[in-house]
């Protein structure tokens, strides 16, 4: 029975993960806290496994989830591995820090985390981009997907990695990829398209969450069983969250990350 959970908990993060750029983290990290806590169905869950499983499964949601954005044109490559220099060093010292948070510390970083990315959504329109300056330290991109659709936009390279390193560290820590806040700083920081900076996202959340998973992999910190039971729904989750999302106008994909993030967060301070 456990198994069959497991399996669907993985599809559903991934579809979720895939269509909003998260990486399905945020689904899996509080639903194996609750299964742990007020089931029998799974036994010995701290924040610890959860987040070191969470890692894991979050490596193939984003590369199934890539592959199918790959198809489309909507990854910027370049401006992913860029971010990666940040996030790399980021995912590795967040997952070490990881290990002085408890359970109910845990649940409640997280939860108020979660609420405030969303809280920054609702005033995105309000919010100035970051200036990319002049220099030669500023990047311009463009891109141009299978449809001939054509997005412009740019950024500062160094502020771009400053921001990807603090994603990083917050996705070693919560076991979210960094995708939860790199989406919305892609959003309100750099004014990336939305499917861009979705596809995108889940680019650099493969990169990162195969750096910090083996961080966690030699602390200990991934239940292979629970891992194993999650990764196919979530391969297959992410496939189909790719293709939904390349139907949806951009708004409203802000908006279901934003009540997505809501409802989670104030799940786990509850």
């Amino acid at each position: 029975m456990e198994w069959i959970i497991l399996f669907f908990l993985g599809l559903f993060s991934g579809v979720v993960g895939s269509l909003i750029g998260l990486g399905g983290g945020i689904i899996i990290v509080p639903s194996l806290l609750f299964l742990g806590t007020y089931t029998d169905w799974i036994s010995n869950v701290t924040p610890q496994i959860t987040v070191g499983t969470s890692s894991l499964v979050i490596i193939f949601t984003g590369l199934s989830s890539t592959l199918m954005f790959m198809k489309h044109k909507t990854v910027d490559y370049i401006s992913g591995l860029l971010f990666f220099i940040g996030s790399a060093p980021g995912s590795i010292i967040g997952a070490m820090t990881n290990k002085y948070l408890n359970a109910e510390e845990f649940s409640l970083y997280f939860g108020l985390f979660m609420i405030f990315i969303s809280f920054t959504l609702m005033i995105r329109g309000k919010l100035k981009p970051v200036p990319a300056s002049t220099s030669r330290f500023r990047i311009s991109r463009t891109n141009v997907d299978v449809k001939g659709n054509t997005d412009t936009y740019s950024f500062n390279i160094f502020f771009g990695i400053f921001i990807s390193f603090v994603v990083g560290f917050l996705g070693g820590i919560f076991g979210i990829g960094g995708g939860s806040l790199m989406v919305p700083a892609m959003l309100l920081i750099f004014r990336f398209p939305a499917h861009i900076a979705i596809a995108t996202s889940m680019f650099l959340i493969f990169l990162s969450s195969t750096v910090s998973s083996y961080t966690h992999f030699t602390l200990g910190n991934i239940d292979w069983l629970i891992a194993i039971a999650l990764i196919p729904g979530a391969w297959i989750g992410a496939k189909l969250g790719a293709i939904i999302n390349q139907h949806l106008k951009a708004e409203t994909l802000v908006k279901v990350l934003r009540v997505t993030l809501i409802l989670i967060g104030i799940r786990l301070i509850l």
